[in-house]
């Protein structure tokens, strides 16, 4: 009975992964049916080539000044918009300090250029209403009868009556948590005239905003230091300090005299960067001129990020496409000819080490394998298709590194097995009790491979973050074929007649491992631990403990003493017949 249970367990554990495949296949033959997904991963620059755009900036106004840090900042913008929905593993550049080229994988779409050409629309919005990121689930939902209703035409920018049930239902939908709905609020540009709905992703807030009062290019500086008192001593605070042209002390000195006034969200004024809010500070007296300073929770860095987006998040410069060309892969079809060979030998070697040292147990190595290659490239298919994520011949190189880590993991199981033989266990309990310990190796090493591509994803730059990236998602994979694959693969085959039996092409016969049964006497022999009283209650536990605690070489010292006392038995009989 119980045999048969772990069999059944073990076959729907496959069947399971059966489903989890189907499923990864099923969403993505969805994605190949309706023209917005491909079997085959996309490519990055490198390896498919794309399109370079030279950019000339032009700054509004009729000016054509423009300084390098300008510049620079200008390619910041660009390339957090390119970036912000994926790995796209763009290459954006200033060239001679006058241009900027932008180098992208495949045909970029309308939607794309637009995006690169915008000038950073920078505004500063009165707050109407405020509360946390997260969506209201439906059931919690303002009712309709008791949803906010204008009575009449707005005074003002910071005039609740912007606020019509529509805005306010579309605002308790809206989820700022999720990084997705950030980036599709910079791609849309908004009405200046409207009330808006926006989020800081920094506090996880969202806000209706009332219609722009101040534009960003009536900043005419920005910076940050610390908080002076009144006698000029430092307050060990530090702070962001802005400063407006004529037109705009004019406009803010208006606004902060009537936010003033206001209490709760309506004291506070967004600014919004590309229809995202860095931040939202409270009015805390009425500034005639012109030179606002915004405290809080500032740290050196954080306080000159803010400064940097002020100064020039709001730069009056949109680009024009000089030239548009398209360009050949940077490595070329023949380096990743070449590294798809590599990555055949690399597995050629494995499958040579399994069979050498495993006999016909590598054919597991193989399979298992085999069914981790097919996750992994499911996944980057379906995260090119959703995610914009783009295979580099870096992430190439990734997923060759871990043929090697993944066959680690099962070495690491086969060797618990054999262990378990070598003390004198038949397969089905080796098998049981190798994966029990086999299984906290495995996820230490997974947990130290997923840390080391985490961190090495977030402080690297460009192509090196393709091999993170595949080197993390392939790790999850391998504890994904281990679990639902390996495992069950061997508690079915130590039931067959071939590998139960310990067959010496199996690769676990416990002759070839140097398993030793014990002399029992009379022509009878007996494995270590048979026949000897079995401890109960406490001392039960703590005596299992203890032997699972032993390391191989106190194993097989204590048969040894078993069989020199069985050896030592059989003489003393003898002397005295």
């Amino acid at each position: 009975m119980a045999r048969s249970g772990r069999n059944t367990a073990a076959k729907r554990t496959l069947i399971w992964l059966g489903v989890l495949i189907a499923v990864l296949t099923a969403a993505l033959g969805g994605g190949v049916l309706s023209n917005q997904a491909s079997w085959a991963p996309k490519l990055a620059l490198d390896l498919e080539g794309g399109t370079q755009m030279i950019l000339a900036p032009q700054v509004q106004g009729g000016g054509n000044q423009i300084t390098s840090e300008q510049l620079d900042q200008a390619v910041e913008i660009i390339r957090q918009r390119v970036d912000g929905s994926g790995v796209a593993e763009a290459e954006i550049s200033t060239q001679s300090g006058r241009n900027v080229i932008v180098s992208l994988p495949g045909v970029p779409d309308e939607k794309t250029r637009d995006l690169i050409q915008a000038s950073a629309a920078m505004e500063f919005r009165p707050v109407l209403a405020a509360t946390s990121g997260a969506a209201v689930p439906k059931e919690s939902r303002t009712p309709a009868a008791e949803l906010p209703k204008p009575s009449g035409t707005p005074a003002n920018a910071s005039d609740l009556n912007w606020i019509t049930p529509e805005l306010y239902q579309e605002m308790e939908a809206r989820d700022c948590t999720d990084p997705a709905t950030i980036a599709a609020a910079t791609e849309e540009p908004s009405d200046p005239k409207k009330p808006m709905i926006a989020c800081e992703p920094d506090t996880g807030q969202k806000y209706i905003l009332g219609p722009v009062e101040v534009p960003g290019t009536d900043i005419q500086d920005a910076s940050f230091g610390q908080v002076r008192g009144n006698q000029g001593q430092s307050l060990n605070q530090w702070a962001v300090n802005i400063e407006f042209n004529g037109e705009g002390t004019q406009t803010f000195k208006s606004v902060t005299e009537r936010l003033f006034g206001l209490t709760g969200a309506q004291n506070q004024f967004a600014i919004v960067l590309d229809g995202t809010v860095i931040s939202a500070p409270t009015t805390n007296a009425v500034i005639p001129d012109g030179r606002p300073q915004i405290t809080g929770n500032f740290t050196e860095d954080s306080a000159r990020a803010l400064s940097e987006q002020l100064k020039y998040g709001a730069l009056p410069i949109s680009f024009d496409i000089q030239s548009e060309t398209q360009i050949s892969a940077t490595l070329g079809s023949e380096q990743l000819r070449m590294g798809v060979i590599a990555g055949l030998i690399g597995l050629l070697l494995v499958a040579i080490y399994s069979f050498f040292q495993y006999r016909m147990l590598g054919f597991v190595t193989i399979a298992s394998l085999v069914v981790a290659g097919i996750l992994t490239y499911l996944a980057i298919a379906l995260l090119g298709w959703t995610e914009n994520y783009r295979l580099s011949l870096a992430g190439v190189a990734g997923l060759i590194v871990a043929i090697g880590q993944t066959a680690d993991s099962f070495i690491v199981y086969f060797e618990r097995i054999r262990d378990e033989l070598r003390d004198g266990r038949g397969l089905v309990s080796a098998v049981d009790n190798g994966w029990k310990r086999a299984k906290r190796t495995v996820l230490a090493s997974k947990a130290v491979n997923l840390l080391a591509a985490v961190v090495l994803y977030f402080v690297a730059v460009g192509n090196v973050r393709g091999f993170a990236f595949t080197l993390g998602l392939t790790a999850i994979a391998d504890l994904v074929v281990v679990f639902l694959f390996t495992h069950p693969v061997m508690m079915l085959l130590a039931r067959t007649k071939f590998f139960g039996e310990g067959h010496r092409f199996s690769g676990l016969d416990p002759k070839l491992l140097g398993a030793v049964p014990l002399y029992r006497g009379a022509g009878r022999t007996r494995q270590p631990g048979e026949g000897t009283p079995k401890p109960r209650g406490k001392t039960a536990g703590a005596a299992a403990e203890a032997q699972r605690r032993q390391t191989i070489a106190e194993r097989r010292a204590a048969a040894e003493k078993e069989r020199a006392a069985a050896v030592s038995g059989r003489s003393t009989d003898k002397e005295s017949n």
